[in-house]
C-alpha cells in the first residue's frame, strides 16, 4: 500500500452503533425538493445559533452556507452583520454563483461570497461549508501547521485536511478564492494560515460538526503542546480510528444531539 491510499479517507461502513439502522441519518432521496430545502434552511440557522453559543463569532466575520437542492448553483447564505446567535431563518440569503441576491434582504458578505461560491462550483459534492475566526482555530492557524493525531477526536482529520499556507488579506478577490478552494482539494476541512478553519461536508450536520470538532481539537493540542510534547498516534491506528470517527455517517450522528438541544433552548430561531 503506498502512503497515499494509507492516508486517503477511509470509506468503510461505521460500526460503532451496534443495533439499529443508521441509514435513515442519511436522508430520503424521494423527499419533495421544497422539504429538503427547509430542512437544510432549519439546520443552518440552528448551526448559527450552535456557532454563536459556543463563541464562534467575531463581529460580521464568519459564514455558513448549504447549496440549494434544486437550484444547485445557488446557495444559502447568513446576511453580513445580523449575529449568530440571532439569525433566523427568515434572515437567511439565496445567492446565486454570480453574487446576486435572489431571495431575502440584507447585505452579502463579500468574503463569504468569495471563499464559498468556489467550493461549491469546485466541489460538487460539497452540500455545505462552514468558516468561522473562532478562537482556537486562528491562533493554531497562526503556526501554519496541520494537527496532529494526538486524541481520538483529531483522528477525524488525519489525512483529511489540508493547509493554505499563505495570508494575502482578507478573502475578497475571486482569484483567492480559487487558491482556497484549491488547497481544501477533497479533503473536509483546511486551516487557513494566518485566518482561521473552514469545513465542508455533504449536509449542514457535517460541516458544522467536522467545525466544531476541529476547533475544540486546535485547543486540545494548544494545551498539550503548552503543557509538554504530545504522544502521537500511530498512524495506522490513526487511520482506523478516522474510519470510524471521521465518516459521513459519524458527522451526521454526532450533530444530532447538538441540533436537538438548540432547537429545544431556542425555538425562536425558526420564525
Amino acid at each position: 500500500m503506498t502512503t497515499a491510499e494509507k492516508t486517503r479517507p477511509a470509506q468503510s461502513i461505521n460500526t460503532a452503533v451496534m443495533n439499529g439502522d443508521v441509514s435513515v441519518l442519511m436522508g430520503d432521496s424521494t423527499q419533495p425538493l421544497e422539504q429538503v430545502r427547509d430542512e437544510r434552511k432549519r439546520k443552518l440557522t440552528a448551526a448559527f445559533r450552535l456557532f454563536g453559543k459556543y463563541g464562534f463569532d467575531e463581529g460580521v466575520a464568519g459564514h455558513i452556507t448549504v447549496r440549494d437542492p434544486e437550484l444547485e448553483d445557488h446557495f444559502w447564505v447568513n446576511p453580513m452583520g445580523v449575529s449568530f446567535k440571532q439569525m433566523r431563518l427568515s434572515d437567511l440569503l439565496l445567492v446565486d454563483h454570480q453574487g446576486n441576491v435572489v431571495e431575502g434582504e440584507g447585505y452579502l458578505n463579500g468574503a463569504a461570497f468569495t471563499i464559498h461560491s468556489h467550493i461549491h462550483r469546485l466541489r460538487p459534492d460539497v452540500v455545505a461549508a462552514a468558516h468561522a475566526h473562532s478562537l482556537y482555530g486562528k491562533t493554531w492557524s497562526s503556526l501554519g501547521r496541520l494537527l496532529d493525531p494526538i486524541t481520538q477526536d483529531a483522528c477525524a482529520f488525519f489525512g483529511d485536511h489540508g493547509l493554505l499556507d499563505t495570508f494575502s488579506g482578507v478573502v475578497l478577490e475571486m482569484g483567492e478564492g480559487e487558491a482556497l478552494a484549491q488547497a481544501l482539494g477533497n479533503h473536509k476541512a483546511l486551516i487557513l494560515q494566518n485566518h482561521g478553519l473552514l469545513t465542508v461536508g455533504k449536509s449542514i450536520d457535517e460541516a458544522a460538526w467536522w467545525y466544531i470538532t476541529m476547533e475544540r481539537s486546535c485547543q486540545a493540542q494548544l494545551l498539550a503542546e503548552a503543557a509538554g510534547t504530545p504522544r502521537l498516534i500511530e498512524p495506522e491506528v490513526a487511520i482506523r480510528t478516522r474510519a470510524v470517527v471521521g465518516t459521513e455517517l459519524a458527522g451526521l450522528f454526532s450533530f444530532q444531539p447538538l441540533y436537538s438541544v438548540i432547537c429545544a433552548e431556542q425555538p425562536d430561531m425558526f420564525e
